[in-house]
């Protein structure tokens, strides 16, 4: 063992057993943060707006902080951007995270500086998770890559402006820049084809041992390689041992990633967001992401079937109950109050708690009544990839409400790198295979109200044509799974395949 590695394995147990507090007493450490962003807050603008100083319970809080999008928080933020100080959080925002949004456009999401070492402290934690726990460091020993958006910052405002995975870039512990790829310079290159270009002229002969980033632009990344060389990734970096991601799921990029690099690499998942460091994998073995209840964070839930009530009912970490899918809401010690980020969770244990992303509340199917989620959906295409001979590389789920002639159905656009050797027994097991997921689809097709999905091909690089159109080509960007009504798909039309 390299005396990096050494090191590494004997830091990955100190850490671990500084953890262990927290993972062992989520309530009461979620209740600590809970009195932390209260008292910290309490001078703000916000804080005094919404009474602060009065808040000694949770049920206090949840009659003074209403459940908010980046919308309803939007004039605090603006306020925060032109200067003003102690609007959400005490000071100004050590950052600003531009981020795309789905319905409000570009966001802009602060970062203080209690929050950014969190950012920090949870991929840092994950890695030490699967060191402690396997004893495999020797991936220290060669070179890591993370495939991020560009660096370079917007001083045009009193804090910086960034993307997150940019602003991280420059909280790199010093003695892992040496070893950290691509380059500055490569990294703020715009053109994503381009970097991805650059990129491989900088790692092609590299001892490339840890690769990082969002699952579909690492395949990019991996297809371009490839292509270059003729050869498998494990030929091109056989000291290739270990793959961290978070972003999309991974299950559905799996068997094409086994195809690229040509043997099964460990991975670790992590659900990194611009509002903060949520959870990480820190058990291969073992389903769901440890939720980080220590880390600036405290968290609210309501159950996604009700979220589009009246008054739907907010809980804590407490009441959350195994198997139910919640809207997760956030407050954290960079200002964001009661603020819903989007997002589905269900947990998968409450001992450790630990969770699985379900989808986006605003991402899903429901023309009809049924409510799909991403997890349905990728679920069945998972089961019916392991059942059938075909490699897809990217897909996305509408509803078609008026068709021409027939009954209405739901309509895959799904982009093969291997087409399956019967395309129409693919769609018969992929809507047999969502029957299971959703009962209330299965009620639907059985009762004649929607006939069974219609699967349409998307030619090979379509959906990367399709972002590239978008201007959305790389970074942090990723097609929806979902959507209620047709604009994406029918965006999609230019890249169908031919050969339908």
């Amino acid at each position: 063992m390299c005396l990096r590695s050494f090191f590494g394995v004997l830091y990955a147990c100190v850490v671990s057993q500084q953890n262990r507090w927290w993972i062992k007493n989520p309530i009461k450490s979620q209740e600590r943060v809970f009195g932390s962003l209260i008292s910290q807050a309490s001078e703000t603008a916000f804080g005094k707006e919404h009474d602060f100083k009065h808040i000694h319970s949770y049920e206090d809080f949840k009659s003074r902080v209403p459940i908010r999008d980046y919308e309803g928080l939007k004039t605090y933020v603006e306020r925060t951007l032109k200067g003003e100080e102690n609007i959400l959080w005490p000071g100004r925002p050590l950052y600003f995270c531009k981020t795309s949004g789905t319905t409000s456009g570009t966001k802009y999401i602060p970062i203080s500086k209690e929050s950014m070492p969190y950012h920090l402290k949870g991929a840092k934690d994950a890695i030490l998770s699967y060191i402690e726990e396997t004893g495999n460091a020797q991936f220290l020993n060669g070179k890591n890559i993370f495939i991020q958006g560009s660096p370079e910052l917007d001083f045009s405002k009193k804090s910086p402006i960034g993307r997150l995975s940019g602003i991280v870039a420059h909280h790199i512990p010093w003695y892992l820049q040496r070893d950290n790829k691509p380059s500055f310079d490569t990294n703020c290159i715009e053109d994503w084809e381009t970097k991805i270009e650059a990129i491989i002229d900088e790692t092609l002969s590299e001892n490339m041992t840890l690769i990082s980033g969002i699952p579909p632009w690492v395949q990019m990344y991996f297809e371009r390689l490839a292509k270059r060389t003729d050869k498998k990734i494990k030929d091109i970096f056989p000291n290739y041992s270990l793959f961290v991601y978070g972003g999309v799921n991974f299950e559905p990029y799996k068997n094409r990633f086994l195809e690229l690099v040509g043997k099964d690499v460990p991975s670790v998942e992590t659900y990194p967001s611009s509002e903060g460091f949520i959870a990480y994998q820190d058990k291969q073995k073992t389903e769901g992401l440890l939720l980080c209840v220590n880390h600036g964070i405290f968290y609210e839930f309501i159950e996604s079937s009700q979220f589009f009530e009246e008054n739907p009912k907010r809980i804590t970490l407490a009441d959350v109950e195994v198997g139910k899918d919640y809207v997760l809401i956030l407050n954290t010690n960079a200002g964001l109050w009661g603020y819903n980020i989007g997002d589905t969770v269900r947990f998968v244990s409450t001992s450790p708690y630990r969770l699985v992303v379900s989808g986006r509340i605003k991402h899903f199917t429901s023309a009809f009544g049924e409510h799909v989620i991403g997890k349905e959906v990728e679920e069945a295409m998972r089961q019916v990839l392991k059942k059938q001979s075909a490699i897809v590389t990217e897909f996305h789920v509408a509803p078609e409400v008026n068709p021409k002639t027939g009954l209405p159905y739901h309509e895959w656009y799904v982009e093969f790198k291997e087409i399956p050797s019967n395309e129409a027994v693919f769609a018969e097991n992929l809507d047999e295979a969502m029957q299971k997921q959703n009962s209330y689809y299965k009620d639907l097709v059985e009762g004649k109200v929607l006939k069974p999905l219609i699967v349409t091909k998307v030619r090979e690089g379509g959906f990367h044509q399709y972002m590239r159109s978008e201007g959305k080509l790389g970074g942090q960007n990723k097609p929806p799974r979902l959507s209620n009504n047709r604009k994406l798909a029918n965006s999609l039309t230019p890249f169908l395949d031919d050969r339908q």
